[in-house]
């Protein structure tokens, strides 16, 4: 049987408002390209070359991995992998049919390079090409089937010119791409940079390792043609040897840096270089010889010679923003990077430390003032400083956008500093603005998703959960939280989205979602866990006590959440959304009165997420209580505000 759609001409499949460029090797969804790996790519081109037939294991494995032997868990794991990035429908597109293979469900329309000589696979061709295929599958077992009638050949050039005029016509209206202007590259960029590793292993100087990878993520972050991965995606790499090949599946790019260093004396030398994981291509290699007062250099020459190495052309205004957040001064650049390694490890008190001493020699890096702004946040809600850790950070903020009003990281955690500090309706904007400027951020549209989902815009957030996701499928791999899936009800989505990490405020988190299960013994082990980690946290002590109400010891339960709340209301904590997780674990432990206290110190602190307070289980005990009634009607007041305001 010959198969569709196999004509070398053909550049471009469409289908559910995606569009897949065979030579091009992408795939974009309403104009924003997703990454997919090289071999998730190939997968999907397969199936879509094959819509509405069966593609056996066998067959699938043959076809991608021509000279490899490769398990089916491979192609199970690249099936997965696809199904995430096409998004929500993603189990629909793809069908899996027991025992066989896979199946590409949906109707696609092929255009060829020429655009006259297109043809579009319609839903007549795809059930016909389902048919046949399902009936050669099935031919083992003897049933009866009708005859096809056939269709002549001229009536056969008849139905396809009806149908490639008019497509060609489409085509070159609304699809036709210009000319790569680099035939070099045939993918958008997507690149991690790995901890560089210290030859010497000598603990004095370890801190260079992340910090300087780190320093580079962050220069390189202000070009639109290239995706970097962030640092905290490429921390668990420290002192490892890797296997790029694998390292390019895990974090899903298809460009990687790596490097060394060694100090000796006044003397450091740096060796890196910059792979194509694809084509196993070495883009740029080079060894930088320097006194060490001159570390502060090594992010602009690495940074100019990627941007070299993978022939990116920056806009007049990235040019310009990469020459700014220059440090000046080589001690405080030094005190910068040792902070910057502290924070990733959260050593937040140590890290701070450094960055105010950074701050002392050198005040005018902005990049430093917004670190800082970053950690006192942290110390201040997840680590109960409050407010006057809270005063601390904003300043911080306030002094890195004076010195720099574009710099990114300054304004997307600005605005969720904003968010947290029952300002979301500031934090909206300021996000928005970003994206202006970088709608292909991930983490800019994570945080805006955070703030929707404050203000109770529960779908909303979600397409913004799912808009990062499509630029960045391990958007999920820090210690972010996808809690709309949780508010809207969708349990395991929550569950099968959160970083697999043993994190304890992950761990408290996962054991919300299987507590939300009725799953209580799950629950409670993740609850015990994460506060045996970690007892400091506000979270694993919300969790501890939610592991009490699953033992029947309520009073225990509620006696944990008084002193929690002590700690709260002394030091001004105002984490509006895990004080609500609060009031929460008051209404199920039974004490009405605290429940409905806390739940207005959540309201009136800025977390006003009215859907969700109207379909939450865990607040049935309140429902009848006048003064729920009282708080529900303050968070669908500011809702509807913010709503009208925004939407």
């Amino acid at each position: 049987m010959k198969e569709a759609k196999t004509s070398q001409d053909t550049v471009l499949y469409q289908f559910e408002g995606f569009r897949l460029e065979r030579e091009e090797r992408i795939l974009w969804r309403d104009g924003v390209p997703i990454p997919l790996t090289p071999k998730a790519f190939e997968t999907l081109l397969v199936l879509v070359e094959n819509s509405g037939r069966v593609l056996t294991k066998e067959e699938l494995l043959n076809r991608i991995w021509p000279d490899t032997k490769v398990e089916e868990t491979t192609l199970a794991q690249n099936i997965s992998t696809l199904r995430k990035a096409l998004g929500p429908d993603g189990q629909q597109l793809i069908q899996t049919i027991p025992k066989r293979g896979y199946r590409f469900t949906v109707n696609v329309t092929a255009i060829q390079e020429n655009g006259f000589a297109s043809y579009a696979q319609g839903t007549a061709l795809s059930e016909m090409q389902t048919q046949e295929y399902d009936a050669v599958a099935e031919a083992q077992t003897p049933t009866s089937q009708p005859e096809t009638k056939k269709l002549l050949p001229y009536q056969l050039a008849i139905a396809l010119s009806l149908i490639i005029v008019p497509l060609a016509f489409a085509y070159f209206a609304f699809f036709r791409q210009p000319a790569k202007t680099n035939p070099g590259i045939t993918a958008p960029r997507t690149l991690a940079i790995m901890p560089f590793r210290n030859l010497k292993q000598e603990a004095t100087t370890d801190f260079l390792g992340f910090s300087l990878a780190d320093s580079i993520i962050t220069k390189l972050g202000y070009v639109s043609s290239l995706t970097v991965r962030p640092s905290s995606y490429v921390d668990k790499y420290r002192d490892q040897n890797i296997d790029p090949k694998r390292v390019a599946v895990d974090l899903n790019i298809n460009t990687l840096l790596t490097g060394t260093y060694i100090k000796e004396g006044d003397e450091l030398r740096i060796t890196a270089q910059l792979v194509d994981v694809v084509t196993n291509e070495i883009l740029w290699k080079d060894a930088l010889a320097l006194k060490y007062e001159n570390l502060m250099t090594v992010q602009d020459r690495v940074a100019e010679q990627v941007i070299r190495g993978l022939q990116l052309n920056l806009t007049s205004a990235e040019a310009e923003r990469l020459k700014r957040d220059v440090p000046q001064n080589p001690l405080a650049y030094e005190y910068y990077l040792r902070g910057i390694d502290l924070y990733a490890i959260n050593k937040l008190p140590q890290a701070i430390e450094m960055i105010e001493k950074s701050l002392a020699v050198d005040g005018n890096y902005a990049l430093a003032w917004a670190h800082l702004g970053s950690a006192y946040t942290a110390k201040a809600s997840v680590n109960l400083g409050g407010r006057e850790d809270y005063a601390k950070a904003q300043q911080a903020y306030q002094k890195a956008l004076a010195l720099n009003p574009e710099q990114n990281e300054a304004r997307i955690s600005m605005a969720t500093f904003l968010t947290d500090t029952n300002r979301v309706e500031q934090a909206v904007p300021l996000l928005r603005e970003v994206l202006k400027t970088n709608p292909t951020l991930a983490q800019a549209h994570w945080e805006l998703s955070y703030a929707y989902r404050f203000g109770g815009m529960l779908k909303e957030s979600l397409e913004e959960v799912e808009r990062a996701r499509q630029l960045d499928t391990e958007v999920k791999a820090n210690n972010s939280v996808p809690a709309t899936y949780l508010y809207l009800g969708q349990y395991d989505a929550f569950l099968n989205k959160l970083p697999r990490t043993s994190s304890p405020y992950i761990g408290f988190y996962r054991g919300l979602g299987f507590y939300y299960q009725k799953d209580f013994s799950r629950a409670t082990t993740e609850f015990n866990q994460a506060f045996e980690a970690s007892r400091e946290l506000l979270h694993t002590n919300i969790g501890k006590a939610l592991s009490f109400v699953i033992a029947g010891q309520n009073q225990v339960g509620i006696a944990q959440l008084k002193e929690t709340e002590k700690v709260i209301e002394a030091r001004g904590v105002n984490d509006a959304e895990a004080i609500y997780k609060i009031a929460q674990a008051y209404a199920v432990l039974g004490d009405t009165a605290a429940a409905l206290r806390v739940l207005r110190h959540s309201v009136e602190g800025g977390f006003f997420c009215y859907p969700y307070f109207t379909n939450d289980p865990l607040l049935d005990s309140l429902r009848k209580d006048k003064e729920f009634a009282v708080l529900l009607e303050l968070a669908r007041k500011r809702h509807e505000e913010f709503k009208r305001t925004f939407f």
